[in-house]
Parts: structure tokens; C-alpha cells; sequence
């Protein structure tokens, strides 16, 4: 028999509030076109707190937490709503208690049949728990950056000192100093390369990392590469076999970083093939890509791992011998840095024990906006010596690097805080000052900023030396005044031809 007018409306209202009563995850109320609280459902009272008679006819901003939202904010999500047919946020509200929740909301304007403005529709979800676990992620990722910075600094300290020694032993030219030099220096390497990477992957992660783009030559970036890696491959008994186009390929890139990844894939290729084992390295151009490939016949990657050898912390050396050592960093390293040039890379291997091959593609320059061959640098020319100061605290750190400037032909002093760097600047007239950061008193920003100040200081070139290496930590160097900014330990190859090109400007 058909339903009645009547008992069909009642079935609605009634089927309405089943619904309404039996929603308890969402807030859902309805507002006049003026913001005002119509309706309340069990849904609202559970999670705001207000029970119905309570806070109908009460403006919905009532729920708003003051002290996070603008006074106009709660009129302007009205106007979005009915202007774009919705209005979505997510913010702090306020319970009727004064307990804060984040929730996300929707707001949707109801039209009834003649296009007129009846209201809107409010519906709410409490998603406090969310929030409240993103915020400890953020503040356990900050506490993590930072905990990496302060282990980077710790670390860069002593291993300067250690790096200083080893390049003073090599100057002795006896064969058992020439060969202890060599260990040490290799360790160090690693050592650094470690803690580098550490940083690089933490700053990428919280998207804090920059690359340096300039167009470079990728086969000269290969090359640095494989001199890195080369006596890593000549220890184990490698067959190296390098194979590179005649013509140059050149790319907008960070060359170091491009050479830090390659080096990566080369070292890796080293250390997980047996020795006496062979490596190949190929480079072909296609089109307005290149392809660069490094294969070894050494231990392959395991099919079900192929996926996952690029995700941080994964190695595939799992032995209790930790005969290959790592920390399952520098392939996510590297596949992250060549993503940042725009690259690919892909891993191959048929399985355990039958070596492996990884694939990187990167676009090329097109032939016709190649620099000129009168672009490429030029080596830098020796110079005369210079006046050095060396501003360190960290007795062995100074007294190694001063040993090892003297031997490349600088008069060198040593000072051990600010105070002292500003007396030696008045005093002896310096050429260079390779000034600490971490200075004890008055920290090297500090110094930096007073010698700016003064007019008396000449052409004093200041460098920072420090082990904070970040972009933000060069940046804040180059406000303070510094004219280079080194990381602990110092390249000494590369302090020296910066001081080699300073003394020939002289």
C-alpha cells in the first residue's frame, strides 16, 4: 500500500536523524547565511563539546580558537564557500572546555529552489592526533638536523688535525712517513666522506640541500671521479676499464656533487667485487641525454632487492663481519643527487654472486650553447709566499696547519681568540687570516665583522674555517665579511691555490 505525504516526510526526518545521531567521527551542523548555528548534531557534542541548547544560535566562530585566526577569517570562509561552491581548512578550534583540537573542515553553501542563500553546511573531523604526531616529527627531524650539524662540527675538529699531520708527513719524504701518511689519509677520507654524506642526506630530506649549477664538462667530472677511486681499485686488484666519446659533453650541473656521485657508484663497484675482479665505466651521448654506466663482475644485487638497494639505510651486505662496512646511505645519495640534476638511474643485476651494473641518464647541453674552449678554467699559477694568521683554537689543529704552510713557503702566527686576532691584524698587517668560527669569547662572525668595520685592515683576506659547512652556515660567512668559506678538514690543495692566486695578484 503507498506511503502517505505525511509518513513519507516523517520517514525522512526520522531517517535524518539516525543518520545524524549515529555519526560520532564528524562535527556536522548547519549555519544561517550569516554564520550563525542552526543545527547541532551528537557528532558536534562529542568532539566540540557543546551540548545542543547550549551553542545554538551562537556565531560558529565560537569554536574558532581566537588567538590563530584573523577576526575577518570566519566571514571570509562564508564568502569562499558560497563564491566556489566550497571552503576547506584545517586549524586549531576550541572545545567548550578551552581544550585546543586541529580539525579539517568543509564548509558548503545551501541553495534552496529559487537560487536564494539558506545557509551553509559545516562538517568537521578532529584529526588532533595527526597533527600532534606530525609536530613531534618535525621536532624530532629539527633535534636530528641538528644533532648531525653538532656531530659533523665534533668530528671535523680532530680530523682536521689528523688530515694536517698526514699531508706533514708526506713533505718528510721518508718511505715508511710516505706510506703511514697514505693509510691515514685514506681513513680520513673516509672518515669525511661518511660524515658527509650523514649531512648531505639529512639536509635533503628536509629539503634544505642546494646544488651549485654551472655549465661544466661531464668527462672532466668522470675523471676527478676515477682519480679518487683509483687507488681503491688498485689496492684490490682491480681491472679498471674506462670508455669516454672523444668529443666533449657538457651539462648544467654541480660538478662536485656530480663527481661525489659518480665516486659513490665507482667505490661501491670496488668494494663489493672481489679482488682481482674488473669494473667498467661507459659513457655514450643519445640525442640530448647521456648515459653513463659503471658494471663490476663482482657481487651482484638479490632480484627481490633491485627496488629497494636506492632507499635510505638498505644494504646488501647483511654478514655479521660487516666485511664491507657502509651505513646504506650513498646509494640513496646518489640517486637523490642525480634526480636533482634532472637525471635517472637505474640498478641491474641478474642476481647474488653475477654482478651488477647501475644506469644513469642525465640531459646534455645542445652542441650550439657549448661554452667557448677560451671559457675553461685555467690552473692557477704559483706565487709568492704570503703573511698568514691562523685564528684556531684547537691547539693541534694550528700548529699542524701552520707547520704545513711554512712548508709551502708562508710566514704563519697563530692566535687562539678574537681578542688576540684583532691585536695580530693591528701589529703585523696580515695577508690572510684563516679565522675559526668556534672561537672562544668573541666567535668568528664577530671578528669578521669588527675587521670590516675598521679602515686600516688593507687588503686583508679573510677565510672562514669552521665545520659547519651549510648552505645557511656560507651564506651567514658572507654577511659577516669573509671572503671564502673552507670546511674543516681543510683541502689543502685548494688553499693553496687560493693563496697562490692571491700572491700573484699582489
Amino acid at each position: 500500500m503507498a506511503m502517505t505525504e505525511n509518513a513519507r516526510l516523517w520517514s525522512d526526518e526520522e531517517r535524518w536523524h539516525i543518520l545524524m545521531d549515529n555519526i560520532k567521527d564528524y562535527a556536522i551542523f548547519m549555519l544561517d547565511p550569516t554564520g550563525q548555528i542552526m543545527t547541532w548534531s551528537l557528532g558536534a557534542e562529542r568532539i566540540l563539546g557543546y551540548k545542543e541548547e547550549e551553542i545554538l544560535g551562537h556565531d560558529f566562530c565560537a569554536i574558532f580558537t581566537p588567538h590563530d585566526i584573523s577576526k575577518e577569517q570566519p566571514q571570509q570562509e562564508l564568502h569562499e564557500a558560497s563564491e566556489k561552491g566550497r571552503a576547506e581548512d584545517e586549524r586549531w578550534h576550541i572545545r567548550k572546555d578551552g581544550s585546543r583540537l586541529w580539525a579539517s573542515g568543509v564548509v558548503t553553501p545551501l541553495w534552496d529552489e529559487t537560487g536564494a542563500l539558506r545557509g551553509y553546511a559545516k562538517v568537521l573531523r578532529d584529526i588532533t592526533e595527526r597533527k600532534l604526531n606530525e609536530d613531534r616529527m618535525a621536532e624530532e627531524n629539527q633535534r636530528k638536523d641538528e644533532f648531525l650539524a653538532m656531530l659533523s662540527h665534533e668530528l671535523r675538529n680532530p680530523l682536521a688535525a689528523i688530515s694536517n699531520g698526514t699531508q706533514l708527513l708526506k713533505l718528510e719524504k721518508s718511505p715508511t712517513a710516505i706510506e703511514v701518511a697514505g693509510v691515514i689519509d685514506r681513513q680520513v677520507t673516509s672518515l669525511i666522506q661518511l660524515v658527509n654524506d650523514l649531512t648531505d642526506v639529512a639536509r635533503m630530506t628536509t629539503g634544505k640541500f642546494q646544488l651549485r649549477i654551472e655549465r661544466v664538462s661531464l668527462i672532466d667530472i668522470i675523471k676527478r671521479a676515477v682519480e679518487v677511486v683509483q687507488h681503491d681499485m688498485d689496492a684490490r686488484r682491480h681491472e679498471l676499464t674506462v670508455s669516454m666519446p672523444q668529443e666533449a659533453i657538457w651539462i648544467d650541473a654541480d660538478s662536485n656533487r656530480l663527481q661525489q656521485a659518480f665516486g659513490n657508484l665507482l667505490s661501491n663497484s670496488a668494494k663489493y667485487t672481489d679482488p682481482g675482479g674488473r669494473v667498467w665505466l661507459t659513457i655514450e651521448r643519445a640525442g640530448n641525454e647521456v648515459f653513463i654506466k659503471v658494471k663490476d663482475n663482482g657481487a651482484g644485487i638479490l632480484v627481490e632487492m633491485l627496488d629497494r638497494i636506492f632507499d635510505l639505510f638498505i644494504q646488501a651486505d647483511r654478514s655479521l663481519d660487516r666485511s664491507q662496512g657502509g651505513l646504506g646511505i650513498g646509494l640513496t645519495l646518489v640517486k637523490r643527487l642525480i634526480e636533482m640534476h634532472g637525471g635517472k638511474i637505474e640498478a641491474r643485476s641478474e642476481g647474488a654472486g653475477l654482478g651488477s651494473e647501475f644506469v644513469v641518464r642525465l640531459p646534455v647541453v645542445p652542441e650550439t650553447m657549448a661554452p667557448a674552449s677560451g671559457d675553461v678554467e685555467k690552473p692557477v699559477q704559483v706565487g709568492q709566499g704570503l703573511r698568514v694568521l691562523i685564528a684556531e683554537d684547537n691547539t693541534d689543529t694550528a700548529v699542524t696547519m701552520s707547520r704545513l704552510l711554512q712548508h709551502l713557503g708562508h710566514t704563519v702566527e697563530i692566535v687562539q681568540d678574537g681578542a688576540a686576532v684583532l691585536r695580530a691584524v693591528q701589529n703585523t698587517k696580515p695577508d690572510v687570516l684563516l679565522l675559526d668560527i668556534g672561537l672562544p669569547g668573541m666567535n668568528g662572525y664577530e671578528v669578521a665583522e669588527r675587521l670590516r668595520q675598521q679602515a686600516d685592515v688593507g687588503d686583508l683576506h679573510l677565510i672562514a674555517v669552521t665545520g659547519y659547512g651549510q648552505e645557511k652556515d656560507r651564506e651567514r660567512s658572507q654577511l659577516a665579511g669573509f671572503d671564502h668559506h673552507f670546511v674543516k678538514p681543510v683541502d689543502v690543495v685548494k688553499l693553496q691555490e687560493l693563496l697562490c692566486g692571491l700572491a700573484a695578484e699582489k
